[in-house]
């Protein structure tokens, strides 16, 4: 993980208006969202391994990711790039079990923070920068 210093951080914003601007960019609320905190997530490679993730934390209302009917402000953190390295193929230790199957569909990172190449970065940055732009005249 690699943070990436940015004007945004520390930055209030409404959630709904944050969210169709970075969506607009490709940008995602990333899956481990909560009421209280959570991430807009940028894929930056075909094999879903590296991402920008400009994280937030909840000042006041509710995150909601199904209504644009909430009164959610957040405040952005620190913007950084990771890389998850998995594992290619089945996994070796894994077992059948019937109801498990049901909540366990997905294998842990090998690497959940595996060394960032000096490429990512840069493009992270650049994808920082757009949205940043974007936010600024937005508001």
């Amino acid at each position: 993980m690699i943070a990436i210093q940015s004007p945004l951080e520390g930055s209030e914003h409404d959630f709904v208006q944050i969210k169709r601007v970075l969506e607009k960019q490709g940008f995602v609320l990333g899956g481990n969202w909560d009421y209280g905190s959570g991430s807009f997530d940028l894929n930056m490679d075909e094999k879903n391994k590296v991402w920008l993730r400009m994280g937030f934390e909840v000042l006041r209302g509710n995150v909601d990711d199904q209504t644009e009917d909430n009164d959610a402000s957040i405040k952005l953190t620190t913007p950084y790039v990771l890389r998850h390295l998995y594992r290619e193929g089945n996994d070796p230790e894994a077992k059948m079990r019937t109801i498990g199957a049901l909540f366990d569909q997905f294998q842990a990172p090998v690497d959940p923070d595996a060394a960032v190449d000096d490429k990512w970065i840069g493009l992270a940055e650049e994808q920082l920068r757009r949205a940043e732009e974007q936010l600024i005249t937005a508001r």
